[in-house]
């Protein structure tokens, strides 16, 4: 059989994956994207519940997280500082730092404190523990130490791949040298890769270990049950926007260094394995998650300069959450603080425009 070609002078190819990829996220149909004149209700619980398949989590045990609190609390001046674990599931305990403001009775309302890519909950606390520490200590990521200093229990989290739960495969089983060393993935690549091998997905483990960190919190008699929130940077951020969607325990939420359309950030710039859910686009773009929040206030904190997240998708995906909050009869439960910076969390900026929020 004998073929017509198209004059190859004229004729364009195209060779880059990435070029296709983009034009099919673009057009993907966003099935439970939000538009005006949705039936709310109805489409919150479908998209919840959408969400909830995508990521995949672990089922729920219906028992208890078995929070033990470790040692004697050490006082640290003005705050107790004490080291507590709880069981998420069978094979997947969580250590966390617990700490307690002094000179405030209980029950205490309590923060959950959940750090990005760096080396693990340490760095909550404020504390170098690995090399290399010193680089992540800046751009106010402190978190336990700020919130506990404003009165909340801090609960800084160690996140599934990161610190204590980092990857303890043999050596020579891992990416070594420099080429590790400058890859940012390198404690969460295979995790991520691996959940999805068992039917999971690394995001949705670490969402479900923020549920389980509610349950333990309402079997600790100091900590208040009603007043629970969380707050992250960067993949925390990440973590606490979809656990703000599934888990209604969560009465508000302080995310920075995370948000913006998918084309306009993770489909477009490098990011880290974690922040890809497989099928989403055929339902959702990340800022329509806000849609399935039942009564969560969300606080997002941005800088305008950060590289991995730019300003301009920034500002797309507020104006569609604030279009959600708006119609859902709520607008004042978001809003948006900007720094004039980078990849990074903006403490004065944000803390009182979270205080005044809740």
């Amino acid at each position: 059989m004998t073929h017509t070609q198209s004059n190859p002078e004229t004729r364009q190819f195209c060779f880059d994956p990435e070029a296709l990829h983009m034009d099919l996220m673009l057009r993907a149909p966003r099935q439970l994207g939000f538009s005006d004149g949705v039936d709310l209700e109805r489409w919150s619980d479908e998209l919840r519940a959408k969400l909830t398949e995508l990521l995949r989590m672990p089922v729920h045990p219906g028992t208890s997280a078995r929070p033990v609190l470790l040692g004697e609390a050490q006082d640290c001046g003005d705050y107790l500082r004490q080291r507590l674990v709880f069981t998420a599931e069978p094979g997947a305990d969580v250590p966390c730092t617990l700490l307690l403001p002094k000179g405030k009775e209980g029950p205490l309302p309590v923060m959950i404190c959940l750090q990005g890519h760096t080396t693990g909950a340490h760095i909550s606390l404020g504390e170098a523990k690995y090399e290399g520490d010193e680089n992540s200590l800046g751009g106010d990521r402190d978190f336990a130490l700020q919130a506990v200093r404003r009165g909340f229990a801090a609960l800084a989290m160690e996140q599934r791949a990161f610190g204590e739960r980092h990857d303890h495969r043999p050596e020579d089983h891992r990416r070594t040298g420099d080429l590790a060393r400058n890859d940012d993935n390198r404690t969460c690549k295979h995790p991520a890769m691996t959940a999805l091998l068992v039917g999971r997905t690394l995001l949705g483990e670490r969402v479900f270990d923020v549920i389980r960190a509610c349950d333990a919190i309402e079997e600790i008699a100091t900590l208040d049950a009603d007043r629970i929130y969380i707050m992250g940077q960067s993949g925390g951020g990440t973590v606490g926007w979809y656990a703000s969607a599934v888990e209604p325990r969560l009465k508000a939420s302080m995310l920075a260094s995370f948000f913006g359309t998918v084309a306009g950030t993770i489909g477009a710039i490098d990011h880290c394995t974690d922040n890809y859910l497989p099928d989403m686009l055929t339902w959702l773009d990340f800022p329509d998650i806000a849609g399935a929040m039942r009564g969560t206030k969300i606080l997002v904190v941005m800088g305008r300069l950060d590289p991995l997240f730019p300003h301009a998708s920034v500002l797309e995906a507020s104006d569609h959450v604030a279009r959600i909050f708006k119609a859902q009869g709520r607008e004042q439960d978001f809003a948006l603080a900007v720094g004039e910076g980078g990849h990074r969390f903006y403490a004065d900026l944000a803390w009182p425009k979270f205080l005044a929020m809740i």
